[in-house]
């Protein structure tokens, strides 16, 4: 059986499938991880788990299939690789972490580097090289913050990884970069150009070899002996680059086409819009596209299962019993509104000092409405990065759903419901470890498109979220509250926020 390995790297676990040929998945297993949170603000890992995990994930899928087909009955054809991003990981030359890994924009902890290299670089001047302005997301502002803040460890630091690149280069020795995370390490890279910005890298990195640039589904190598030793993946198996999940995510629903917009539900929410035009706004991120000849405006909530977790945990109940409630609790949460900035908000906002509120609560309220509220809070934040984006250009005519909040049907149409949009899931919604298993397919299909595998084929779509159309007057006002809500009280959200970075 002729089958293809996906592993990514996410913010609470690691996941990885063996797919068949056909998009069949074989097996599946995930690793579950925590974060680092050792100051408010800061959100990072220990990266050598990325690896340990992948060895594990690996062998038991591996085994798992072996028992069923037979010992000689599998043959993985090439590995897909993904990790959450951007991160920054420095190594030494040894390949050795300096530190633990710094997470994505939901690190908020460079504001004074962004403060900083955005004077001395000129905001004008780093959209137009970067595409945008820097935020918490931007990878060269976090390297800036290790510079400044742990030198000793930046004086050892020899070069830079991502989740992905880090695996592809344990797997193969090969030193790579996706032109998307690369994108994504602002103010280091040229959009335009698809090339790392020397002026601004010898600046900021001088003394971090900068990887060589590929796309995410082209080989960065094959797997060294020592990598098949440690795995039991055969040595010389073609592995791809790969890029960050939520664009894996993307490439796993076949929603990365001109005009989609991927819409990930996960610990985070995540939006993709891809089109052929660089488009420009401070409130959101412009990146490289996954594939030659896409940009992508991009947006990302802090929160959105991480909040439903938090619910779950803080009332003790189930995620059954909090939809049940929180949908006989029915639309407005019986009068809550609920900001989900419960660790700062990246896109529209770009407030890492942003805080969450409940606003409404009186003592006939129960955790349902608690429930539903956090639900609707997730949905307005998605219509105001959709709305955000429509209003720069972006020309979003199909939206996908994926993610493990897929599997709640009323999260999806509490979303439609509030943005008056139609979403389609697919058959698969297990995200970017599948993504990544499709593109190692891909890639070793070589020139030959007749054998290349098509996404629709492994994973059709098999429902269509329809939007209320008798909620949308309702929800329009809700939202207009939303907006308001927030401007009307971030003055005294940031004072909170001042004063738990000194508490």
């Amino acid at each position: 059986m002729r089958c293809t390995l996906g592993v990514d790297v996410g913010t609470s676990s690691t996941k990885g499938v063996l797919a068949a040929e056909d998009g069949a998945i074989l097996a599946t297993v995930t690793r579950a991880h925590d974060v680092s949170r050792p100051h408010t603000g800061w959100v990072e890992m220990d990266a050598r788990i990325w690896w340990d995990e992948f060895v594990d994930i690996a062998g038991e899928l591996i085994t798992t299939l072996q028992q069923a087909q037979g010992p000689e009955a599998v043959e993985i054809t090439a590995v897909g690789v993904s990790g959450m991003g951007p991160c920054v990981l420095l190594t030494d030359e040894a390949d050795e972490p300096v530190r633990p890994a710094i997470l994505y924009g939901v690190d908020t902890r460079s504001g004074a580097q962004i403060t900083r290299m955005t004077e001395e670089l000129g905001i004008d001047e780093i959209t137009r090289i970067g595409g945008s302005t820097l935020t918490s997301q931007a990878g060269g502002a976090k390297i800036a913050w290790v510079a400044d803040e742990e030198p000793d460890a930046f004086a050892r630091a020899a070069r830079l990884f991502m989740p992905a690149s880090f695996l592809a280069r344990k797997l193969t020795g090969a030193y790579v970069l996706d032109h998307q995370s690369a994108s994504q390490t602002s103010p280091l890279y040229d959009i335009e150009n698809e090339t790392w910005y020397e002026p601004w890298w010898q600046q900021y990195a001088s003394t971090i070899e900068p990887p060589r640039l590929t796309w995410a589904g082209e080989i960065a190598g094959t797997v060294t002996s020592e990598a098949a030793e440690a795995t039991g993946i055969p040595a010389g198996t073609p592995v791809i680059t790969g890029t960050i999940d939520a664009w894996t995510e993307a490439v796993s629903v076949g929603a990365h086409g001109v005009g989609d917009l991927m819409l990930m539900y996960g610990t985070t929410m995540f939006l993709v819009a891809t089109g052929e035009q660089t488009l420009r706004t401070p409130s959101m991120w412009t990146t490289a596209g996954a594939f030659p000849g896409t940009r992508n405006l991009a947006g990302g909530m802090s929160t959105s299962g991480a909040l439903t977790a938090w619910l779950k945990d803080l009332t003790g109940s189930d995620y059954p019993e909090l939809l049940a409630e929180a949908e006989a609790s029915g639309p407005g949460a019986n009068g809550l509104l609920m900001l989900p900035y419960f660790a700062g908000e990246r896109t529209p906002i770009q407030d890492p000092d942003a805080r969450g509120i409940i606003a409404g609560l009186t003592l006939q309220h129960n955790r349902g409405d608690l429930y539903r509220a956090a639900l609707e809070a997730t949905a307005l934040g998605v219509r105001h990065n959709v709305e955000t984006m429509r209003a720069a250009g972006a020309d979003i005519r199909r939206i996908v759903a994926v993610g493990g909040g897929t599997q709640g049907q009323l999260w999806l149409q509490v979303v439609s419901d509030v943005t008056g949009l139609v979403q389609e899931v697919p058959a698969t919604t297990i995200g970017a470890s599948y993504g990544a298993a499709f593109l190692a397919a891909s890639a070793i299909a070589g020139e030959n498109h007749a054998d290349k595998p098509v996404i629709t084929d492994w994973n059709p779509v098999t429902q269509t979220i329809t939007p209320n159309p008798d909620l949308r007057d309702f929800y329009d006002t809700l939202f207009d509250r939303y907006v308001r809500l927030y401007e009307g009280s971030k003055d005294v959200i940031h004072e909170l926020a001042v004063d738990q970075r000194d508490a």
